[in-house]
């Protein structure tokens, strides 16, 4: 295999996708009408009205965010406009029991090195030395590229 070649892919399922930017959404459009329809005291409205904003933000960036996938290959974890999540070698375990502190449907990739913190709503995110992939995937997908990976960090170990 050469190194560019695709493992495996994770995509957002369209409905998943659609229901998660919808409930954000609604939810920011909700605390936006609730301070103009029932305006408590100033300083309470000018708060709803700001976490309504930022909730806003937060269901576009979902909607931009669910809009890549995820891929793996021999030397590295991606999205599908190249951006790098990890390279295997730093890759130090996959948790994806149902007790770990993950995405819904998805795994934590334990790194050894420290990276910046980044944050895909919906799709992934880094902090210090975890990564959480999943949240609108499919369970069926992620199953199997947790697996690939983990697959293939026991392979390095023992020297294959």
């Amino acid at each position: 295999m050469q190194d560019d070649d695709v493992i495996a892919t994770l995509q957002a399922s369209v409905m998943r996708r659609l229901f998660a930017y919808g409930a954000v959404f609604a939810l920011g459009a909700l605390l936006i009408l609730l301070a103009f329809v029932q305006p408590p005291a100033q300083g309470w409205q000018l708060f709803l009205i700001a976490l309504g904003a930022g909730t806003l933000v937060v269901a576009e960036r979902l909607r931009r965010a669910t809009l890549l996938g995820i891929v793996l290959t021999e030397t590295e974890v991606r999205d599908t406009a190249g951006q790098v999540l990890t390279t295997l070698d730093n890759i130090r375990s996959v948790d994806r029991g149902a007790f770990a502190f993950k995405p819904s449907n998805g795994f934590v990739l334990r790194l050894h090195e420290r990276a910046p913190r980044v944050w895909a709503p919906g799709l992934w995110w880094r902090f210090a030395t975890r990564i959480g992939v999943g949240g609108v995937t499919p369970a069926g997908p992620a199953k199997y590229m947790a697996e690939q990976i983990a697959l293939r960090i026991t392979e390095r170990r023992m020297g294959g």
